[in-house]
């Protein structure tokens, strides 16, 4: 279970407050206006923006003298991170090992994931050979390779066409459930809240509200989100 503990962010004169919980294996959506903090939320649960105040925790155990990469979660942004001068397979090596100390097990399991994600046969070639899907494809794989329960999603796809986006969130659907990942994914879009994520939290006049139904919130949004959706 992922628990933001009366949590406070504060930057300049923007603040946002969250008390939730998130159950683990759950499938959960940000959604709100922009600037009102889903990425910022994302970026204190990494590690990546200091908290104000209250605790973060995973299972019961306080994050917070957890350094980012010792934390136990994959965060994937829009533009994958993916390191240009390395060959697609060394992308998914530093998912392993990050000095590339790759055995040959290792390698195996490199393989079989670019396979699961349909990227079979890529490997030796080098990010900007790849076209936008099959990158978020490589990011994607990365993160299973790291094998941390909670997958952080920063917009990831919102790069993308219709087609491709709804082939990605389709991918990511499955293969979360499959490895038991708990999801956060930052969207503008409702429809892709709709398609991988039974909760959303609403995030809104400097707060992050409990977890809700996702089809309920958005059939019957409150007046915040209904501004933000013009409906």
């Amino acid at each position: 279970m992922l628990a933001l503990d009366n949590i406070t962010l504060h930057q300049d004169d923007w603040s946002l407050c969250a008390d939730l919980t998130i159950g683990a294996g759950q499938h959960t959506a940000l959604i709100g206006p922009s600037g009102a903090g889903k990425s910022t939320l994302l970026a204190a649960i990494a590690g990546l923006f200091p908290l104000e105040s209250g605790r973060i925790l995973w299972q019961g155990q306080d994050l917070a003298a957890q350094p980012t990469g010792k934390r136990p979660l994959s965060i994937l942004f829009q533009d994958q991170n993916l390191f240009p001068h390395l060959t697609i397979a060394q992308n998914l090596g530093l998912g392993i090992s990050p000095r590339l100390n790759l055995s040959a097990a290792d390698r195996a399991r490199i393989e079989t994931v670019l396979e699961a994600t349909g990227l079979a046969g890529l490997g030796p070639r080098r990010p900007a050979e790849l076209s936008g899907g099959q990158q978020s494809r490589a990011a994607l794989a990365r993160a299973l390779l790291r094998k941390r329960p909670l997958l952080l999603l920063d917009e990831a796809f919102s790069a993308l066409g219709p087609a491709l986006k709804s082939e990605m969130l389709a991918l990511t659907r499955t293969l979360a459930a499959e490895h038991r990942f708990t999801l956060l994914m930052v969207t503008h879009d409702p429809e892709d809240a709709k398609a991988i994520c039974p909760q959303t939290i609403l995030v809104a006049d400097g707060s992050a509200e409990a977890p809700q139904d996702t089809g309920a919130l958005l059939a019957d949004p409150p007046a915040a989100l209904r501004a933000y959706l013009g409906c």
